[in-house]
């Protein structure tokens, strides 16, 4: 069965980017052989990429660019190359490959994830305010975080302020010989009195 899955870098201190967007130096701690073959599963297991606006339009700009680059790899190839459904109420359209845009993401997803071969996930990439909507509408399958051993002090919070309290259900701890540490939950629905 396919599953829709978060996946984002985050800090210790809980950050997934640092105070300016797309200040995502922090990554650098993270990335290695170990999360490079990570990547490469995830281009091999998805059914699409999903992106809210602010994300798409750093992804685009830097995948179509690499693709342009001698620096073309796998990852690349697949970024460029799957389906990817982008989150937005002001974009209509895309030029970027394989690309379209939706004003209503949730009923997309769960058609996307109907229509997905087995085993093919559809992963979303970044994008806090996107995830935290989609984790509060409930068709969320797993959360996964790479934890980087990386104190930032200040950015921007992956899980937003102000939401309900959720207890998560550890499916896999797995940490990097860099000392990232991959995580993924199974997200509980919401706690009772919250």
């Amino acid at each position: 069965m396919s599953k829709i899955i978060i996946w984002n870098l985050v800090s210790l201190d809980g950050f997934f980017e640092g105070p300016a967007k797309w200040d995502l130096d922090f990554h650098n701690v993270a990335w290695g052989e170990e999360l490079e073959a990570l990547s490469k599963e995830f281009g091999k297991s998805a059914a699409a990429l999903v992106f809210g606006r602010v994300t798409y339009e750093g992804m685009k700009a830097h995948w179509t660019s690499a693709a342009a680059s001698s620096e073309a790899s796998e990852i690349t190839s697949f970024m460029n190359a799957l389906p990817k459904i982008v989150a937005s109420r002001t974009l209509k359209s895309s030029d970027w490959n394989n690309t379209r845009v939706t004003d209503d993401i949730a009923s997309a997803l769960r058609a996307a994830k109907e229509k997905a071969e087995p085993g093919k996930n559809i992963y979303v990439f970044g994008s806090a305010e996107l995830c935290d909507s989609l984790i509060r509408a409930g068709i969320v399958d797993e959360v996964m975080l790479g934890l980087v051993p990386v104190q930032l002090g200040k950015g921007t919070p992956f899980f937003k302020p102000g939401g309900e309290e959720r207890i998560y259900k550890l499916l896999e701890a797995r940490p990097l010989n860099n000392g990232t540490l991959i995580l993924r939950y199974e997200p509980a629905r919401q706690t009772a009195g919250a």
